[in-house]
């Protein structure tokens, strides 16, 4: 699969299935700047930043990434996109310690058979719903707790269109990740409220209709019994 643009301005730039089977999905929004949401796993920074330029982007005006979690196959990539860019880091606070201490089992880096290096965090998300303001463009992180303790989701109103940012909304819930249930179950519901137009999830690509958002949400809501 190629880098696509999913609705204007919008874009997937990596993921298992665009530049290695150990990234999670990587999107890209182009406002006044660029942003990313998550880097992978660090094995495909070069091919990321490929497949911006292949979009007709500049890498040069990316200057924030958020992170909705603090696993490898999502964080990976940050300390070479930092030093190549000096991009602004963004994760919850709950999620911040893993990577500022490069512990590699809240990292998930023991089961890349990778390491992840201590990295400053520039912004830690404290409220239950923040707002990144990028010229008109607001873009609100929600808390979502379950996956991990600091887990966000993302999302925004745009060209009449509702996009969500879920990653990892299928799981797993480990004991040795911090995962929660009853934080789960209070999430997918946040989430399902929403109603969002559009799903870009972290593993499993693009779900573009309210009803394939919806059911995804609910499977894995049936699976882990929380209906």
């Amino acid at each position: 699969m190629n880098p696509h643009e999913i609705v204007k301005d919008v874009f997937i730039v990596g993921g298992p299935d665009i530049t290695d089977g150990r990234d999670g999905c990587i999107y890209l929004i182009k406002l006044e700047e660029l942003m990313l949401i998550d880097t992978g796993a660090g094995w495909s920074v070069d091919k990321i930043i490929g497949n911006i330029q292949k979009l007709g982007l500049d890498p040069k005006d990316l200057k924030k990434i958020i992170l909705t979690h603090c696993h490898i196959d999502h964080i990976g990539g940050v300390p070479e996109m930092r030093k190549r860019f000096g991009v602004k880091i963004y994760i919850h606070k709950l999620d911040a310690p893993p990577l500022e201490a490069g512990d590699q089992v809240l990292t998930a880096a023991s089961w890349y058979q990778t390491t992840f290096p201590p990295t400053v965090i520039d912004m830690k998300f404290n409220l239950p719903e923040e707002v990144v303001t990028i010229g008109e463009q607001k873009i609100i992180c929600l808390h979502t707790p379950g996956h991990t303790p600091g887990s966000i989701c993302i999302y925004l109103d745009k060209d009449g269109k509702r996009i969500l940012f879920g990653q990892d909304l299928h799981g797993p819930l480990l004991e040795e990740f911090g995962s929660n249930l009853e934080d789960y179950g209070r999430s997918t519901k946040k989430l399902l409220n929403l109603d969002a137009d559009i799903l870009c999830e972290g593993h499993f690509g693009i779900y573009k209709t309210k009803k394939d958002v919806r059911n995804y949400i609910l499977s894995y809501r049936r699976q882990y019994g929380v209906e």
